[in-house]
């Protein structure tokens, strides 16, 4: 049993779900209209009274999921949080009230969920789709084939911020929804080349905006019944003979979602016209359904951040034997650390494959170079959080600790680096190690046991040693080595 929590511009949903066969059966929802993106105030910052009505949400929800026996759980936050300036300062209490991390994830990992849940959703084999999903911060438009991605791009338009910017107070014009078509139109016109029709055979519409207009058009009796541009202008006609948000009523839409339904359309509009899209499928699959097919991906170890490292290495041209070797030794030194839980296992393994992606730039500084790379890259399956704890290890590989010395006070995160150092000090030195050549414990201090007819093969490793004993002094912790084993 999984759950999939969605923090949304419009609103925070939940999912929790049970794979059953080959589907994902949902077992329960909630939803609230927190309508984030609202309260960001005019210098980017979530308003206190937001950030209130948002953390009290999450405590409900949380009250929600003690009910199940949910084996894995993900909070993921879209747009609005990752814009937000003091979303860090909101966070903390956030996390503490629905009881789990909460991942803001980039508009590109974003895509990829949303497409992972609809693939999944609709198994034609092979078919060429192109997926959209607008959301109340941001719009996601994916292109693929069968359970391949081919192209995924998030653009920075939603309907909460288009309804108040071209609908204030609610009035309904048809020259404001002339002017916020145009404005649609022109954040996605230079990419109509891509999402152009020859490249897709069917287009399916993944959010809630898309289904509650695909009801709005079918439940009002308007035209064929299907989400086509000429329908969708006919849907406008009735918004703007309503004259304002208050007075309009469409059967099949709650009065709360009436402002998402006209930011959306004007939005909708846009795409279809620029993407040459006739017909448009509604389809109840989106982000949550990807988090959840995600969930159970990881849990039967076909986890997408395997392919990702792999990509990665390829591209920057990593040494794959060099790479395998660092990452074959940090499992079996970490696993002699014992640490406390197991958090940073496959962070660590991935940051060792990649720990020398910097090489391309510096053989120097490629610690450096390879931490920024890592941090700022469009990985996909990894959240913001996850790269930055890579990062944080492929800087620590080598020179002084003083620039990872607040991390070292978690001390899963300190063998973790120990680990790692120790395993790119033995690649380095050509050392071949066997699991009984070396001991490795670490408390308060280091202790290192070597035999000594293995320090006599290698006499380099007594110079590594000395600087590395310096390098954790200078954060005080001291390494004890002995040779007499």
């Amino acid at each position: 049993m999984f759950a999939a929590v969605d923090l949304g511009s419009n609103s925070f949903r939940m999912h929790i779900a049970r794979h059953e066969g080959s589907a994902i059966r949902i077992l329960k929802t909630a939803r609230e209209p927190i309508r984030l993106a609202a309260g960001l105030d005019k210098d980017g910052n979530l308003t206190e009274e937001a950030m209130q009505r948002a953390t009290a949400c999450l405590a409900r929800f949380a009250e929600v999921l003690a009910a199940y026996p949910v084996e894995s759980v993900r909070v993921v936050a879209t747009n609005t949080v990752r814009i937000a300036k003091n979303a860090a300062d909101w966070l903390p209490g956030a996390e503490a009230a629905i009881g789990h991390p909460i991942e803001v994830i980039s508009g590109e990992e974003e895509g990829r969920l949303i497409y992972l849940g609809v693939c999944n959703t609709v198994p034609v084999p092979g078919e060429r789709r192109l997926v959209m999903d607008i959301g109340g911060g941001s719009t996601e438009v994916i292109l693929g084939r069968g359970h391949e991605i081919l192209n995924v791009e998030s653009f920075s338009i939603g309907t909460v911020p288009h309804a108040i910017n071209f609908f204030p107070e609610g009035r309904i014009t048809a020259e404001a929804f002339d002017a916020a078509i145009l404005t649609a139109r022109s954040v996605f016109e230079d990419m109509s080349s891509v999402y152009a029709p020859q490249h897709w055979r069917k287009a399916y519409g993944s959010s809630g905006t898309m289904r509650a207009i695909a009801e709005a058009i079918e439940k009002n009796g308007i035209g064929d019944g299907r989400v086509t541009l000429p329908n969708l202008y006919a849907l406008i006609d009735r918004c703007v003979a309503a004259g304002s948000m208050q007075q309009l009523a469409l059967n099949g839409v709650k009065p709360e979602r009436v402002p998402m339904v006209v930011g959306g359309l004007a939005i909708l509009i846009g795409l279809m016209t620029e993407f040459k899209i006739e017909v448009l499928y509604p389809i109840e699959a989106g982000l949550r359904i990807g988090v959840i097919w995600d969930l159970y991906l990881r849990a039967t170890k076909r986890d997408r951040r395997e392919v990702s490292v792999q990509k990665f290495a390829q591209q920057f041209h990593s040494d794959m034997s060099r790479a395998n070797r660092v990452a074959d030794l940090v499992k079996l030194l970490y696993q002699q650390l014992r640490p406390a839980s197991e958090q940073y296992n496959r962070l660590l393994y991935w940051s060792a494959l990649l720990h020398e992606s910097g090489m391309l730039i510096s053989h120097t500084g490629y610690h450096k170079h390879g931490a920024y790379m890592v941090e700022n890259a469009d990985l996909a399956g990894f959240t913001t959080r996850e790269q930055r704890i890579m990062s944080k290890l492929i800087l620590s590989q080598k020179g002084n600790l003083r620039k990872i010395a607040e991390g070292l006070n978690d001390p899963d995160f300190a063998k973790a680096v120990l680990a790692l150092r120790l395993s790119v000090m033995l690649m380095h030195s050509r050392a071949d190690i066997e699991y009984e050549d070396l001991r490795v414990r670490m408390k308060k201090n280091i202790e290192l046991e070597l035999q000594r007819k293995w320090m006599t093969d290698h006499p380099t490793m007594s110079y590594w040693l000395q600087k590395e004993t310096e390098f954790w002094r200078e954060v005080g912790t001291e390494v004890l080595v002995r040779t007499d084993v």
